[in-house]
């Protein structure tokens, strides 16, 4: 209790950053702007009326929501009379939950994990079950829940070591959330075991459901109408790239000789004008994707469009996966395997260890050094067809191989739900 005290005091004497750092991130995007109120658990629209339960599902931003997809559908599904309560974080979260479900879901901000601000939005929409993808752990919301005998599960649950490590330095306010939880659905048996020792219950082992993710059929036919306009280029990708990754890549990729297409599409939308001028100083020729196709003399094309990944998967013969250059853990690749895509990556992909590891130990994805190693281990494979045509298959059969983790944190989620009486 005097743990929680101490951390909801902080955050009300943190308001005023908060807010100024949604305003400053609302100058770059607006959309950061739009519904403040719900932050704070202030809904304008009366409590959802309906005759079955409301499912909760919260996908903190883009990868969740995506990878929320056929556990989503799952539960439809089993529950056909109840509605889906999606919440999230971010703007763009919230523009591909739209994207994705359109008007089969409501959307909302989860607020902030302030005791007042969980409470409303307990009472506004007071679900019948909880579900938190991925690493989402909030004090004072599973407390909040636990007084309601609401059951929360934490599904495609990850955790690196160096995260674990920093939630055990706060043992006395995390561990009573961690087994404030219903049940745990964890990636891997070593994310299992980290969870269990910070005080998660009935944590079970259930894979990772981006791998029963099927890439959008019209966006690989997106990919492969590019593929065929621009055929005769060797084309390679730098997907999901973070801050300071793209000077070190360009400055490696201006020196390589040939015609490659290099198509680089930052993680971040509000990086799209900052990597522009990245370009513009290096003297690159270069195009933006929402202005059209690469013409002849285009050496690189900048991906600066939300939802269109598998189509530029699709469409890269190779794909470099962004925030494993630098120490920033890397980007999940399963996506890029699911659209049969080879897959390089560098040195720090410990958010993702698992997946990453798989999948260079089936042959789809390779490991490089740094940004020089990159670009010749890109100009290699490029010039080697066999070699390529070797990690697209495997590509095929990793992903393949790793499917059916819905089912498994469906059989979860079923006992979870049990609880409530759904």
């Amino acid at each position: 209790m005097m743990a929680r005290f101490v951390y909801a005091l902080l955050l009300y004497l943190l308001l005023p950053a908060i807010l100024l750092r949604l305003f400053l991130r609302g100058r770059k995007q607006p959309a950061y702007r739009a519904h403040v109120g719900e932050r704070f658990g202030i809904y304008g629209r009366p409590p959802v009326a309906r005759h079955g339960p409301l499912i909760w599902v919260h996908a903190v931003s883009v990868g969740e929501t995506r990878a929320a997809q056929p556990l989503i559908e799952a539960l439809q599904a089993r529950w056909p009379d109840a509605r889906i309560l999606l919440t999230g974080m971010t703007p763009t979260g919230r523009a591909a939950g739209a994207e994705v479900y359109g008007e089969r879901v409501i959307q909302a901000y989860l607020p902030y994990d302030l005791p007042d601000a969980v409470g409303r939005f307990l009472d506004h929409f007071s679900p019948s079950f909880g579900v938190l993808m991925e690493t989402e752990i909030w004090p004072n919301l599973l407390a909040a829940c636990a007084r309601r005998k609401l059951p929360v599960a934490l599904v495609n649950a990850r955790l690196s070591a160096r995260s674990a490590r920093g939630y055990g330095r706060f043992a006395a306010l995390t561990r009573p959330a961690f087994a404030r939880l219903s049940a745990v659905a964890a990636q891997t048996a070593a994310d299992a075991g980290r969870l269990a020792t910070l005080g998660a219950p009935s944590v079970e082992v259930c894979g990772n459901l981006k791998f029963d993710v099927e890439p959008a059929a019209e966006r690989r036919q997106l990919g492969e109408s590019w593929r065929q306009a621009l055929a005769g280029r060797a084309i390679w990708l730098a997907a999901s790239t973070r801050e300071g990754e793209e000077a070190l890549l360009l400055d490696a990729w201006c020196s390589a000789p040939g015609d490659v297409l290099l198509v680089l599409v930052p993680r971040h939308p509000q990086r799209f004008d900052e990597v522009a001028s990245l370009l513009a100083a290096r003297g690159i020729a270069y195009r933006r994707r929402s202005e059209g196709l690469p013409t002849a003399d285009t050496r690189v094309w900048l991906g600066d469009s939300m939802g269109e990944m598998a189509a530029y998967y699709t469409l890269a013969d190779v794909a470099f996966i962004g925030g494993s250059l630098l120490p920033l853990g890397g980007q999940n690749l399963i996506e890029a395997a699911a659209c049969g895509c080879p897959v390089l990556v560098g040195p720090h992909t410990f958010n993702f260890l698992s997946a990453t590891e798989d999948a260079i130990a089936a042959g789809a994805a390779r490991r490089v050094a740094d940004a020089p190693a990159l670009v010749g281990q890109v100009q290699g494979l490029l010039q080697d067809a066999g070699q390529l045509a070797a990690m697209r298959q495997a590509c095929g059969e990793f992903a393949a191989a790793h499917r059916g983790a819905t089912a498994r944190t469906l059989r979860l989620i079923e006992r979870c739900a049990a609880q409530a009486g759904c």
